[in-house]
């Protein structure tokens, strides 16, 4: 009722600029009766119309003369809003009712049969008319480019018809808000449809394959080739182009009414066939469509209801990449055409533009995901905290647990059924998703309090994670952290004061240095039995018989003597593959699980306390602390040896059993050198290995090698990963090779974007001869000496997430010259430098320094 209104009303105000409201002595402005009146177009009139409308300006008294026909609807004026996109005005965009006007929706033969007509009188102003009419029609729309099976002739008289069957007309409005029986019938049997195959979709969960294998063939009644046939024909016109581009401006306040404040989807699911038509429309992605009708018509599809976005995301993962990628970058320069463009000092987070935007690049997303490869099976068993009686102190406290149930879920993810660690290996690199202009501008401090509120009212990016870069992410994970530590510093502080005991509110470690391993497995045990939570206090490290105070610095280097202990190739906790370079679990391994829990301790501290840390694992190791099981993909960078001989079996072509003589039992080495055999399945010495079962002996051999081997090792370590991490937001931000990156760092050491974001103290500046020394000096190290002055510096060889240009590094002055070595603050990346006279001098006493640099001492 409210669109009639509206619409009513903006007609009045067009005929009262077009045609004046009838009285010769009328002395109003903004009416074509009154004598001083500047005559406009239909164009300009539509345009003034809306504007009159928005600022509810008073109307003429109609003039009995001019009163309007009773037969003239809203869609006989409907008024084309712009012009075409080089500013020319599109006249008689108001057809007379001649002009084609029995055509209420379109075919793909009703268009050419109108083109070829336009074409021989070489006048295309009546498919100009019938485009911009239909297309700018919810009605018209819905009904156009059906499949030829669901088409209907295209006459006047049968058209009421047409309008029993498709129940979002105007007439069917009124009969469901009248409440009529025989609709509301149609409506349940239509809802129960869906319901059905709702749970139909649900059912075939964890399935692994194709997206048509898993969720089947998504079905429509539109037919999306006609529709791409009939675009590729018409855009090349530049007055159709307009023509579109208009109709869509139209569509858009119709469309969001329409989800707004009616049902549409619920009751006519082919509603849905108006975003397909449309975003088969390739000049998108043009200025004239960014700036007019694109920012409305992603809020629209933005008010979709769930299993109708879901709908439109399975569809599209069944297009080609070429499709995906146009849609894909349609949205992303939207996102960047108005983060760069708004000029004001207003959050990107309340641009409705940008929000919409992103929430539909989301479906493009997910599509990319569902059409990839992926596998929602081998997924790691999650270890359930057993249900405890007693009262923990946050319950005690009054506070509530973050995250207690597990990490956030998205609603399109749970109503798709498939997580984004599922995808192996998606239709187009998930970086390409990152907007790079977004990020800049993202003031992730108040984003992050609107992810943490969940509020509805406010938007937060990270919502749709994949839009933001491992930077920016990591900054949002940096805030999660530092307000995890100063709740628990709270809750400490009130049960002290309820106690009366005087709790220590942050997590110290008192080690000896040759002892480390011993005594951080003592304390951290004892916390993780006694309290887990208070494994997220701050850390505090503290070195026997070390003057240090732990600003960050000397966590950095507990980190790594521990690390250097435990991956110790004489203690065989782990193997190191001399090809890759990387470390494995050892299977026949002797230590006890609670060596491996204090690694997976050690890991999420680290992430925890914004630590980099100097391991090297294969990502499988990223993957199954995410949740998902290797499989025979992983092995390329963890066992590249196994890969390629397993490789090598499954395109061998001759005869697999005679030739290679393998059964289904395996033979390894224990700690000793002894050899051990494993059947992968029953009896599998007597099983041999052929064409026919190949594959199941690859995949048992991989699953062997890469979980079950190291079952009791990986369960431990994982454990303790997740006695620090499992409330906090990684799980849902961050992919596995993200979270490798946070742990680990950056490899590409850029040393001129360090110098460019270093800062200078004491009396220096980048201008100082001195400090031009020493910056030649640097970037003439090699890569070795480069990570040592990192490590003397920073205390990590490695750069954070986002580059070295992310490091803020300072350089104060540390006297005149002198023959004392540089020394620096790790824990905030300072370096003292004295002022030395020589530029020799200085690379001497600065390569002394990092090579001979172990232990801490106050100055």
């Amino acid at each position: 009722m409210k669109r009639a209104a509206a619409k009513h009303l903006i007609e009045r105000y067009f005929r009262q600029l077009t045609e004046g409201c009838g009285n010769g002595a009328c002395t109003n402005e903004l009416c074509a009766s009154c004598l001083g009146f500047q005559p406009l177009d239909h164009n300009a009139a539509a345009i003034r119309a809306l504007e009159l409308y928005k600022i509810n300006t008073k109307l003429c008294d109609l003039h009995p003369s001019a009163a309007f026909p009773d037969n003239n609807s809203a869609e006989d004026t409907q008024p084309a809003l712009l012009g075409d996109c080089h500013g020319k005005m599109t006249d008689n965009l108001f057809p007379p009712r001649e002009d084609f006007r029995e055509v209420h929706y379109l075919t793909e033969e009703k268009v050419y049969e109108i083109l070829s007509i336009c074409e021989g009188k070489k006048d295309y102003s009546p498919l100009i008319r019938v485009i911009g009419r239909i297309f700018s029609s919810t009605d018209g729309l819905v009904q156009s480019f059906r499949k030829d099976k669901e088409q209907h002739p295209n006459t006047k008289e049968q058209h009421p018809n047409t309008k029993e069957q498709h129940p979002n007309t105007k007439e069917q409005r009124k009969t469901h808000q009248a409440k009529d029986e025989d609709k509301d019938e149609d409506d349940k049997e239509r809802t129960t449809a869906m319901e059905q195959e709702s749970e139909a979709s649900a059912s075939m969960e964890g399935a692994t394959g194709s997206t048509e294998n898993r969720l089947g063939p998504v079905e429509v009644s539109v037919d999306i080739e006609a529709v791409r046939r009939v675009y590729n024909r018409l855009l090349s016109n530049e007055k159709m182009e307009s023509a579109f581009l208009n109709a869509l401006v139209y569509l858009t306040p119709n469309v969001e009414l329409d989800l707004t404040y009616l049902d549409v989807y619920d009751t006519n699911p082919d509603y849905l066939n108006i975003f397909i038509i449309v975003m088969e429309n390739s000049s998108l992605h043009s200025p004239e469509y960014l700036e007019m009708a694109m920012p409305l018509f992603c809020k629209c599809m933005s008010k979709l209801p769930l299993p109708a976005l879901a709908k439109l995301t399975c569809l599209w993962s069944q297009y080609s990449v070429e499709h995906i990628r146009r849609m894909m970058e349609t949205f992303q320069q939207l996102i960047t055409y108005t983060v760069i463009s708004n000029v004001s000092d207003s959050l990107v987070n309340d641009d409705e533009g940008v929000v919409a935007a992103t929430k539909c690049l989301k479906l493009v997303f997910y599509a990319n995901v569902l059409g990839g490869d992926f596998d929602t099976g081998h997924n790691e068993e999650e270890e359930e905290e057993p249900p405890s009686s007693e009262l923990t102190l946050q319950e005690l406290l009054g506070e509530e647990r973050r995250n207690k149930n597990g990490p956030r879920v998205d609603p399109l993810e749970k109503e798709l059924g498939i997580r984004t660690l599922d995808c192996r290996r998606p239709l187009i690199p998930f970086e390409e998703f990152v907007n790079e202009p977004l990020n800049d501008v993202l003031e992730m401090d108040k984003d992050f309090t609107f992810f943490k509120v969940d509020s509805e009212s406010k938007f937060s990016f990270q919502s749709c994670p994949f839009i933001l870069n491992a930077c920016t992410k990591s900054l949002g994970l940096y805030y999660d952290n530092r307000i995890s530590m100063y709740s628990e510093r709270r809750i400490t502080a009130l049960y002290s004061l309820v106690q009366g005991q005087q709790l220590n509110p942050y997590l110290r470690l008192k080690v000896r240095r040759d002892h480390i391993i011993d005594d951080a497995l003592v304390r951290l045990e004892m916390i993780a039995i006694e309290n887990p939570a208070d494994l997220r206090k701050q850390l505090f490290v503290e070195f026997e018989g070390e003057q240090g105070v732990d600003e960050g610095g000397v966590s950095k280097e507990f980190f790594q003597l521990v690390l250097e202990e435990m991956f110790n190739p004489d203690i065989g906790m782990f193997t190191y593959d001399e090809f890759t370079k990387l470390f494995w679990f050892n299977p026949p391994s002797l230590e006890n699980e609670a060596q491996f829990t204090l690694i997976g301790i050690v890991l999420g501290l680290a992430i925890y306390n914004n630590c980099i840390l100097d391991v090297h694992f294969p990502m499988v190791v990223y993957r199954k602390l995410m949740g998902k099981k290797g499989t025979y993909l992983d092995l390329t960078d963890s066992h590249p040896v196994q890969y390629q001989s397993l490789k090598e079996l499954l395109d061998y072509e001759g005869d697999v059993e005679e030739d290679m003589m393998i059964t289904f039992q395996i033979s390894q080495t224990d700690l000793f050198g002894d050899p051990i055999t494993y059947d992968l399945k029953e009896n599998g010495d007597k099983i041999p290995v052929s064409v026919d079962n190949r594959k199941e002996f690859v995949s048992l051999y991989s699953d062997y090698i890469l979980n079950k081997s190291v079952e009791r090792q990986f369960k431990a370590f994982r454990r303790g990963f997740q006695m620090v991490t499992n409330e906090s937001p990684l799980k849902c931000l961050f992919r596995p090779e993200e979270v490798e990156l946070l742990i680990c760092g950056s490899r590409n050491l850029d040393f001129h974007a360090l110098e460019e974001t270093t800062e200078y103290d004491g009396g220096y500046n980048k201008d100082c001869h001195i400090i031009k020394d020493f910056w030649e000096t640097v970037h003439s190290f090699g890569e070795e000496d480069k990570r040592l002055f990192l490590q003397f510096t920073t205390g990590t060889d490695r750069a954070p997430v986002g580059g070295l240009g992310k490091l803020k590094m300072i350089i104060a002055k540390n006297g005149p010259d002198t023959d004392r070595l540089p020394t620096s603050h790790t824990c905030f990346n300072a370096l003292l430098l004295p002022e030395y006279d020589t530029k020799e001098k200085l690379k001497e006493r600065l390569l002394k320094a990092i090579t001979y640099a172990k232990g801490f001492g106050m100055l």
